[in-house]
C-alpha cells in the first residue's frame, strides 16, 4: 500500500481538561567513543527506526561527519510544519504543489547568563500560491504546529534522575 498523509480529521478540535497523548517518540542517547553524547553519541529510537551517529560539527571544534542535535530538531520542526500546512491546505481545498520547508536551528551563546540558547527559523516556499494566501496559510500553520507553539511559548518538561539504567 502506498504511503498516505494523515486524514484532515487530525485537525478537528479536542475538548478536554488534560492533554490527550496521541504518540510518544522515545529515543536513547549513549556516549559512544568519547563518552559524550554530543561529540560521539548514538541516538536510537525504541523501535529501531532511528539510528543516528552524533558528531560535533566543525564549527564547534569537532570532526563533523555525523548529525547533531540542532539538525535533528530542525528536521522535526520542518517535517511537522510541512505536515500541518499540508493538512490545512487540503482541508481548505487549496492546491499547494511542491511545498518546501527550510528550517534552521541555531546553537548560540546566551547574553543573559553567558551559557547557551537555541533559536529557530522557518522559511516556507509555496510556488504558484498567491503571496497573501501563502501568508495566511503560514500564520494558521503557526497556530497549530506543536513545534511552532513550543518555540513561541516553551514546552512542559520534566527532568528526572533514575536510580539505575533501565531497558
Amino acid at each position: 500500500m502506498p504511503l498516505q498523509p494523515p486524514p484532515t480529521s487530525l485537525l478537528d478540535k479536542y475538548y478536554g481538561d488534560d492533554a490527550a497523548a496521541l504518540y510518544i517518540g522515545r529515543v536513547r542517547v549513549t556516549g559512544g567513543e568519547a563518552r559524550h553524547g554530543r561529540a560521539s553519541g548514538v541516538v536510537m529510537s525504541d523501535d529501531g527506526a532511528l539510528d543516528v551517529n552524533l558528531r560535533l560539527p566543525t564549527e564547534l571544534g569537532g570532526p563533523g561527519g555525523g548529525s547533531n542535535p540542532e539538525q535533528l530538531l530542525a528536521a522535526g520542526y520542518a517535517a511537522c510544519f510541512h505536515g500541518a500546512l499540508t493538512l490545512l491546505a487540503q482541508r481548505a481545498g487549496i492546491e499547494i504543489g511542491n511545498l518546501v520547508i527550510d528550517a534552521a536551528v541555531t546553537f548560540a551563546r546566551d547574553p543573559m547568563d553567558g551559557l547557551f540558547l537555541l533559536s529557530a527559523d522557518i522559511t516556507v516556499v509555496l510556488p504558484g500560491v498567491d503571496r497573501a494566501l501563502a501568508a495566511e496559510l503560514v500564520r494558521n500553520t503557526e497556530r497549530i504546529c506543536p513545534y511552532a507553539k513550543m518555540f513561541r511559548h516553551g514546552i512542559d518538561h520534566v527532568v528526572a534522575v533514575a536510580s539505575e539504567h533501565t531497558g
